[in-house]
């Protein structure tokens, strides 16, 4: 065994150097990176491994395993009583958006500046740890997250991979309009308003052809919106429908808000890819979205927290919905954890929160039955595999892109200590660590 150990060693090595001297696939730097710890999460494991180790070369993950795969003149950083852990995901983000009165602050403030502001709120929770996030429609009127990720692809400012729905599809008096001004007010609704098949397919068009890469529809109405209700169903059969049937067309995935029953069902039905929030579902509908393989993002910590801060417009219908709804609804998802539907991290959070918040949507999830392994992979597997990015993120595999953090002991057995994270790689360039400043406000320069 040894010897076969030894013998792999060497070839890795060989590989190597012949990727190098051929200018191959693998990306060349000065010296190997080898990272160490008590344990490494790998994503896919039910268990962490010990005794083992990630070796990188430039932006990719080239080896993981026993000791014995790094090469000879390899920078061994050792974390010592710390996890190594794939970075974390956030699938239901927007970044733009404010605590408090968010459905009129859209037009307080140009595109520009809440995109300026995007980009720092993206960077500080990538320094929490988030290096991937789905931004799922936001407050403004143009296409500000778009040029934001357009920016962070092109390597202009450093940020998190981005998926990215411009806006929200909304009905009229929906979740996203504006429903508590007087009919004199022309203001803008933070959402777009679409009524009817050819306005629907109208929009999707016009959200892809400026560069979203997910559809968001409001399938229901919403919990912080004014004027509506999460128990009702906003579009038709037949609207719902052709959002669908012309996203897909285009080869553009629909995530649905969707709240009532009714609506989780119809969207299911029509093909939409992730439920964002799912709050009263049934056997009816779990066994649909286990059958048509749907995520479910349900956003549970969002509820909690402002039932703490109490900043919303509408914080009577979160109080009742805590007291009277949550616990209900927490039993229905231990149900549908249980009978296999797909759960992913999202946290429904705009601006102007505390990263470390974030990580709290863990806990929850371990609420309706997950360990805290599960737990992990819904928030770096699992919402990867959604996004289409498992082939190179939510995992740490050779191939895979050097996206890793570190948290200080062991998360397997306290979960809160994701809101710890100590050191961020993105693509194999540390951002965070513990002999590295904090960049003033949070900002990262390239």
């Amino acid at each position: 065994m040894k010897q076969f150990i030894e013998a792999r060693a060497g070839v890795i090595r060989q590989l190597f150097s012949i990727a190098c001297l051929l200018a191959l696939s693998v990306t060349c730097t000065a010296e190997i990176l080898a990272l160490t710890a008590d344990r490494i999460i790998d994503g896919n494991s039910k268990k962490a491994l010990r005794n083992s180790a990630i070796v990188i070369d430039g932006e990719l993950i080239i080896a993981i395993g026993g000791h014995e795969i790094i090469p000879d003149g390899a920078r061994v950083i050792d974390f010592g009583d710390a996890t190594l852990m794939p970075g974390m995901i956030d699938a239901h983000m927007h970044p733009q958006l404010v605590t408090g009165d968010y459905q009129t602050h859209h037009v307080q403030r140009s595109s520009a500046y809440k995109t300026l502001h995007a980009a720092v709120t993206l960077q500080k929770n990538l320094l929490a740890g988030w290096t991937g996030i789905r931004i799922m429609g936001d407050g403004d009127i143009h296409y500000g997250d778009i040029d934001l990720k357009r920016t962070i692809d092109e390597g202009t400012i450093i940020g998190p991979h981005i998926a990215v729905a411009g806006h929200y599809l909304s009905i009229t008096g929906g979740g996203g309009d504006v429903n508590y001004m007087s009919p004199e007010q022309a203001i803008i609704a933070d959402g777009l308003i679409v009524d009817g098949v050819d306005e629907i397919r109208r929009a999707v068009r016009t959200e892809i052809k400026y560069g979203s890469d997910w559809i968001k529809i409001l399938a229901t109405g919403a919990y912080q919106s004014v004027g509506d209700d999460p128990k009702n169903v906003s579009f038709s059969t037949e609207e719902l429908a052709a959002a669908v049937e012309e996203a897909t067309r285009q080869g553009v995935p629909v995530a649905a808000h969707a709240h009532a029953t009714a609506g989780i069902k119809q969207a299911v039905l029509a093909g939409a890819r992730s439920i964002e929030h799912g709050t009263f579902l049934d056997d009816e509908v779990i066994d649909l979205m286990v059958e048509h393989g749907t995520w479910l993002i349900p956003t549970i910590y969002i509820g909690d927290y402002y039932l703490i801060e109490g900043t919303l417009r509408e914080n009577e219908r979160n109080t009742y919905y805590i007291e009277h709804e949550r616990p209900i609804w927490i039993g229905w998802l231990k149900k549908a954890h249980k009978k296999g539907v797909k759960i992913g991290v999202g946290l429904d959070f705009g601006t102007g929160y505390s990263p470390n918040v974030f990580a709290r949507e863990f806990a929850t999830l371990t609420e309706i039955g997950m360990s805290n392994m599960e737990a992990i992979q819904a928030g770096t597997r699992v919402n990867a595999e959604m996004l289409g990015w498992d082939d190179k993120l939510g995992t740490l595999a050779a191939g895979k892109l050097a996206d890793i953090i570190a948290v200080p002991g062991n998360p397997l057995d306290d979960i809160s200590l994701l809101e710890k994270v100590s050191f961020v790689m993105l693509g194999g360039r540390i951002l965070k660590a513990p002999d590295i400043p904090a960049p003033a406000n949070g900002v990262l320069l390239q």
